[in-house]
């Protein structure tokens, strides 16, 4: 596995990191022997940076972590944690916060259900509007020195707001959406990030199952699992996107891999300074997105991928139209 560094300030890790999200949360009932399983396999293959949320399936995830890294070396390691989304008894959103005082009390419940005494890197979820990110970033600092945290990371952040975040303690990495149908972040998040010598750390890198190969129009979707919310998971929608898959998937067989390898592959030759997140929930699933480490893709194979799927081709936002305002990236 090849490995990469986290930003200018941040970790050294693996290349490929795993999205621990599906596990737990969002996408449907998940396996949890084959959830365990998976998350041995990625550390096997060399996988070092695991990615939770304090709220996917309210502390489920993290417990879930707990038990599958017991008996690993904690240095063997490094667990990205969002934290700051609300939610009630039923699982629905209520929010963001970020208070500097909130920020110390989910840290708290992290350590403690993790099983640790830090965690590698930080984050808010989501920039909350009513706290100034320097108030959330500080209390973060804070847990730095105080050997809580190693490293701030932010989620979903614009390029001001990255700034002025990077003014208060630098910032290891910035997670965001990225993949060959969400390519928002060229315009100047990713500029920014290079100029500050922040890293990213890119997640829904198969938009959501959409470029894995596997997906059918005639698919049913259950109530728990978000895509079913998606716009570009829907109707008209989907057939687009459908069709532009279907190429990618006639060049990914030419190539002798699978269109999750080539997918993934795209998003790891935008730059070393870019670490897709594998959101694998099976074995399986893993060991087509591990492939992508041996597929090296050449001039000819980039600009053929951008023929097929240009930026802006894909049908559909990436986010209802009502969540689409909660994202400080897409703040023009």
């Amino acid at each position: 596995m090849d490995t990469r560094s986290l930003g200018s300030t941040g970790p050294r890790v693996s290349a490929l990191g795993l999205g621990c999200m599906g596990m737990s949360d969002l996408y449907g009932p998940a396996d949890r022997a084959e959830s365990v399983a998976t998350i041995h396999a990625a550390l096997d293959a060399g996988i070092t940076l695991l990615d939770t949320g304090d709220f996917y399936g309210m502390g489920h995830n993290e417990l879930l972590l707990r038990d599958a890294l017991a008996g690993r070396p904690r240095d063997a390691y490094f667990v990205s944690v969002k934290f700051g989304a609300l939610r009630d008894t039923g699982g629905a959103w209520l929010g963001i916060d970020g208070r500097p005082a909130a920020v110390k009390n989910f840290l708290a419940y992290t350590l403690r259900r993790l099983g640790t005494d830090h965690v590698d890197v930080y984050r808010l979820s989501r920039v909350d509007p009513a706290v100034p990110i320097e108030d959330t970033v500080g209390a973060i600092a804070e847990s730095v020195k105080a050997g809580l945290v190693r490293h701030v990371g932010l989620s979903e952040t614009g390029a001001a707001t990255i700034r002025r975040a990077h003014a208060v303690h630098p910032v290891s990495d910035v997670q965001i959406e990225y993949s060959l149908v969400s390519r928002g972040i060229e315009d100047a998040i990713l500029p920014t990030t290079r100029e500050l010598g922040i890293g990213i750390t890119a997640y829904g890198i198969l938009s959501r199952g959409l470029l894995s190969g596997h997906w059918a129009k005639e698919r049913a979707v259950g109530k728990a699992d978000i895509r079913g919310y998606l716009p570009r998971f829907g109707g008209a929608n989907l057939e687009r996107n459908l069709a532009l898959v279907e190429g990618l998937a006639a060049l990914a067989r030419e190539k002798g891999t699978t269109v999750a390898a080539l997918a993934t592959a795209w998003v790891l030759a935008r730059g070393a300074d870019v670490v897709p997140l594998v959101g694998a929930r099976r074995r399986d699933q893993l060991a087509e997105s591990l492939a992508a480490v041996r597929l090296r893709l050449d001039a000819d194979d980039l600009a053929r991928i951008e023929a097929i799927l240009p930026r802006g081709a894909a049908a559909g936002e990436r986010y209802p139209a009502s969540q689409m305002p909660f994202l400080d990236s897409e703040r023009r």
